[in-house]
């Protein structure tokens, strides 16, 4: 299953940015041109990095929603890619849906002292943290690393493309983007109200932006 998911969402990874990328303007900012990268450390565009989360809501329809602010770190050396590692805290507190009603039943607290049903009142941080990169030519990697969340650890890998580099016009920051993409199975963090109707896999898709430091 593991296996059909990573590939899967390869496949996804490698397809997906392809209308995007070939519509690029030259006169634009970024551009997928990895000799515009430079070594060192890099931290996140908090304001223009999003994590997308899609899960399955009965059988009917794929429901999703949206996490921000996320913060964190990427040590890159574009002549040595597999050294790259990225720190990455998410505040679950930032999810963001359509329906208020959903997003109190998201973060509120268990019923009598108990465990919630989702996050509960005092969600924490999701951290993601790298622990190997492997480059799969020169604009895609799979990431593998360890997520940390609702208070347990597990192992993710990230199917990531690079979509562009340059100077960020309003505030001359060197700039690298990426996209990203996986599936976790939420009850290996805990989280296992609903299932099967509402379902265990859950479709993660990453936009970052990362500034140097």
């Amino acid at each position: 299953m593991k296996k059909a998911i990573l590939a899967a969402a390869l496949m996804g990874a490698i397809a997906a940015p392809a209308a995007y990328l070939s519509a690029q303007d030259p006169e634009v900012a970024g551009q997928m041109n990895a000799s515009r990268v430079t070594a060192g450390t890099y931290a996140t565009d908090p304001a223009h990095t999003l994590v997308e989360w899609s899960v399955g809501h009965f059988g009917f329809n794929p429901y999703f929603g949206l996490f921000g602010d996320i913060e964190g770190t990427l040590q890159l050396d574009p002549a040595n890619l597999g050294a790259a590692s990225v720190d990455i805290s998410i505040p679950i507190a930032s999810v963001a849906v359509p329906s208020e009603g959903l997003r109190d039943h998201l973060l509120r607290p268990g019923k009598d002292g108990g465990d919630p049903d989702f996050f509960g009142a005092e969600p924490g941080m999701a951290r993601f943290v790298s622990t190997s990169v492997t480059p799969l030519g020169a604009n895609r990697a799979i990431i593998n690393g360890t997520l940390t969340m609702n208070g347990q650890s597990g192992p993710v890998a990230l199917v990531t493309q690079f979509t562009g580099a340059g100077t960020n016009p309003m505030n001359q920051a060197e700039t690298v983007g990426f996209t990203a993409e996986t599936t976790i199975q939420r009850s290996q963090w805990g989280i296992d109200y609903g299932i099967p109707n509402v379902a265990d896999e859950v479709d993660l898709k990453i936009s970052a932006a990362f500034e140097k430091q």
